[in-house]
């Protein structure tokens, strides 16, 4: 996921998080969805109605206006977000973060056609594969990208561990260890090592080397530091 950086008025530099292709094309998906069924809908009950010729206007009026519009609408007047992007927890924000107005959401509107739906996505997916911050021309030209706000995930947050090629293992006993237990583990090991609350790492190191069934040389923080890596090693193998 690509992410870039922004700057506001108190010179505070925030980082966005760029909303993935894939992410995007869901979420246009659900909207293209939503609009198939309510023309589904409209076909169905205007011919019910069997509404003669001269009525034609508002029949296209009703059917096509909602559709022709609904990105526009929904991106201005829901905070950016249309219902796919509402379920792909995305956004449309101006580059600098701040909340666009409505001549931005018009612009990048108005360049759907170059974008979208002349060429079926293709311009917009090779510009935004190539422009970095996640714009399409319609952004480009209202300064403007699609961000996720889906948390992002890091690999301390996780039970995955960098493990040189020469790693040298110490313990085989780790792999009596869960995952769910292992990162249970790497999680209270972190947030004490960062709090610095060296009482929890001791009483965490000797539950752990009681269960592994050892006697642990050298400090409390460097055996459960080496047991996370160990079980990272016997278990990517």
């Amino acid at each position: 996921m690509d992410n870039f950086q922004i700057e506001t008025a108190q010179n505070v530099n925030i980082a966005q998080n760029v909303a993935g292709v894939g992410d995007r094309i869901l979420a246009y998906l659900v909207d293209s969805i939503i609009m198939g069924i309510y023309l589904f809908l409209m076909i169905i009950l205007f011919s019910w109605l069997e509404m003669d010729d001269d009525y034609m206007f508002v029949v296209i009026m009703t059917v096509g206006l909602p559709i022709l519009l609904y990105h526009l609408l929904f991106e201005a007047f829901w905070n950016g977000q249309s219902p796919g992007k509402h379920v792909m927890k995305l956004r449309v924000v101006k580059i600098d973060g701040s909340k666009p107005a409505f001549s931005n959401y018009l612009l990048r509107w108005l360049l759907r056609l170059v974008d979208i739906s002349i060429a079926s996505g293709a311009v917009a997916l090779v510009v935004i594969l190539f422009n970095g911050k996640g714009q399409r021309l319609g952004d480009i030209a209202a300064q403007t990208t699609v961000i996720t706000e889906k948390p992002a995930i890091f690999l301390s947050q996780t039970i995955l561990e960098d493990i040189p090629e020469d790693y040298e293992p110490m313990y085989p006993q780790v792999t009596v260890f869960s995952d769910n237990e292992m990162q249970t583990i790497k999680s209270v090991y972190n947030e004490a090592k960062y709090g610095g609350n060296h009482n929890i790492i001791l009483k965490l190191a000797s539950k752990v080397s009681g269960v592994m069934e050892i006697q642990y040389e050298g400090t409390p923080m460097a055996f459960v530091n080496k047991v996370i890596q160990d079980y990272n090693y016997y278990t990517q193998q």
